[in-house]
């Protein structure tokens, strides 16, 4: 199967290399490397030129191209016409040697595929378990992990997410791609991380990843996989893994940061439910408000204080902004 890889970088040289090198070593390797980088310096360029791999492509995008989902749909435009699979990846992965090999074989075990995701090892502890043995813990599929405080508070509230991980409830804020186990399985959703992601390529014959999401783009990637299960089959394969480090160089101060949970994930809510009843109207805004009560108590609770409160306060400003203007949504 003939498939391109796309990485977008932004002022990530060194953890872009670790990638690189982690690719070289694939089982099956992509028949070509775009690097898509939105710098504002050479370093990238500088150690590519003394680092070189098979089959890569650089670009270096000027400013009004700049941004995680510009750079994305710079990316899906120099993509081969021979390429059947785009792949997406962080800057900041590193990937097992048959992540491709695994990622590629869904498509041909689910040949209705529209897109799959792959799956991060290093973020959450999980083990075997026959049932759920504390209600510290999240139970899955013959797995258990920690239950994070914030959930269990909203059980205590009754704001619980009432569907499975990765598919979105009718209020939002629902579970991400770490709620699924490393049972090796594959699980139909309805959304995954892009960071982390693949699809046909026939997909970006009438869609693109919405330049709504400027920037950093937090939830473009929800944003798109959302809008691309109302038209087809989404999977994430558990099989195809990778670790992601979270490099911090390249991401928004905390108040802005905040301010993008508050907005851009009523954008992605109302993307999957364009008109919600009253009662999840409700349920999504006492829930936001509770994550936001949570993220002032980390001021002093955790070692970043100032970063939780600035953020706290980019929540709050961030939701009191939706009161006065809302943000258009783009079909």
């Amino acid at each position: 199967m003939n498939f391109s890889l796309v990485i977008c970088t932004y002022m990530r040289p060194q953890p872009l290399l670790r990638l690189l090198n982690s690719v070289q070593t694939q089982t099956v390797y992509p028949s070509e490397v775009l690097i898509i980088d939105g710098s504002t310096n050479d370093e990238t360029k500088k150690i590519l030129d003394v680092n070189p791999f098979k089959s890569l492509k650089y670009f270096k995008v000027e400013d009004i191209q700049r941004g995680l989902t510009k750079q994305r749909n710079f990316g899906i435009q120099k993509v081969s016409n021979e390429s059947e699979i785009i792949c997406f990846l962080d800057d900041d992965t590193v990937l097992e040697n048959d992540y491709f090999e695994q990622l590629l074989s869904t498509y041909t075990s689910f040949p209705n595929a529209l897109g799959v995701g792959g799956y991060i090892t290093n973020e959450v502890v999980w083990t075997k378990s026959k049932t759920l043995t504390s209600k510290k813990k999240f139970f899955y599929d013959g797995f258990e992990r920690s239950e994070p405080l914030r959930f269990r508070v909203r059980l205590f509230f009754g704001l619980q997410p009432n569907t499975k991980p990765c598919v979105l409830p009718k209020f939002s804020h629902g579970r991400s791609v770490s709620f699924l186990p490393p049972s090796g399985k594959i699980y139909k959703v309805e959304q995954f991380m892009g960071g982390v992601s693949s699809f046909k390529k026939e997909v970006f014959d009438t869609m693109i990843f919405s330049t709504y999401f400027e920037g950093y783009g937090l939830y473009e990637d929800a944003d798109f996989t959302l809008r691309l299960s109302n038209l087809g089959e989404l999977y994430v394969n558990t099989s195809a893994r990778l670790r992601h480090y979270h490099d911090a160089s390249g991401r928004p101060n905390k108040f802005k940061y905040g301010k993008m949970v508050a907005r851009n994930g009523w954008y992605v809510w109302r993307v999957k439910h364009p008109n919600p009843s009253l009662k999840n109207r409700l349920k999504w805004n006492f829930t936001f408000i509770l994550l936001m009560k949570l993220r002032f108590i980390n001021v002093f609770t955790s070692k970043n204080k100032i970063e939780a409160l600035t953020e706290g306060f980019g929540r709050f400003f961030g939701w009191l902004s939706l009161i006065f203007y809302k943000p258009k949504i783009e079909r």
